[in-house]
């Protein structure tokens, strides 16, 4: 009985090894050939960068000039870093008020958070577009609210989760020391809602990041660009492409988010599976 449950184990510990092999290949082989000849990439892209293959730091400086990618850099982490802030504040408070006030109001609120999680971006793209130029939403500051209101779904379904599993005698207990619901809230719910808190902002970062149509279809590209716009630019006229500094900038731009997920990743799971337990 044993034997056949250990090579049960090996059989899936193979499969899954495979399949990790098969979803890190294609990022290794773009960081590869990073530091090749433009003229080398399409000819022989699985070698190694040998020989007169290897240019060094070329791609990277070239696209980085190329792209301003400083510029586009600083623009995707202040887009990333203060919607992810706006999203946890707003779906975390929303959440606490769904979870604790009984009522067709925060029901409805509830299921409507539901609802956006299934809408397809394509049935909202145009009127998405028109409305966000028309309130002149076309900056950083003003696509933070779009992501608001696109990462509510998902945030508040799991902020609910946890948030229904805190005992109610804590917050009662706080609320007769003396604490308004603000502050029963800052001074008592958020902190316990650290673990859900990290999940949602590793999940979140990575969408906004690595994202281009949102991105694309609301901000005035000419003024700003993010990371994903701003590689596009690569491109130049009749489809040639600069494949070398293109490579380079894919790598420099998963790189923070890589490190970011890397960091974090433990509190994924803890935080999943915490709102689901508690829910």
């Amino acid at each position: 009985m044993h034997v056949r449950k250990a090579k049960h184990g090996w059989a899936w510990t193979l499969l899954f090894s495979i399949l990790s092999v098969a979803w890190v290949f294609p990022v290794l082989l773009v960081f590869v050939n990073s530091f090749k000849k433009k003229a080398y990439i399409s000819r022989k892209p699985f070698e190694l960068p040998l020989g007169k293959m290897f240019v060094g730091l070329e791609n990277y400086l070239g696209g980085m000039e190329q792209i301003q990618f400083w510029d586009a850099f600083f623009n995707s982490l202040f887009i990333t870093v203060c919607s992810v802030a706006v999203i946890i504040l707003c779906t975390s408070m929303c959440a606490w008020y769904i979870s604790r006030i009984q009522s067709k109001f925060s029901s409805w609120m509830y299921d409507l958070c539901l609802f956006s999680m299934i809408v397809p971006f394509q049935m909202v793209m145009f009127t998405l577009s028109k409305l966000a130029n028309l309130l002149h939403l076309s900056s950083p500051i003003g696509i933070i609210l779009v992501y608001l209101g696109f990462g509510a779904g998902l945030s508040v379904f799991m902020f609910c989760g946890f948030v229904r599993g805190i005992p109610l005698e804590i917050e009662e207990a706080a609320m007769i020391d003396g604490c308004t619901p603000i502050q029963t809230y800052f001074r008592v719910v958020f902190p316990i809602l650290k673990p859900t808190c990290i999940t949602v902002a590793i999940l979140q970062a990575m969408w906004i990041w690595n994202d281009y149509l949102l991105p694309y279809l609301v901000l005035d590209i000419k003024r700003w660009k993010t990371i994903p716009i701003a590689i596009q630019y690569l491109k130049g006229g009749y489809g040639s492409v600069d494949m070398g500094a293109m490579m380079a900038m894919l790598v420099l731009a998963v790189i923070p988010i890589i490190v970011f997920y890397i960091a974090c990743q433990k509190y994924i799971i803890e935080g999943v599976v915490a709102g689901a337990v508690k829910g």
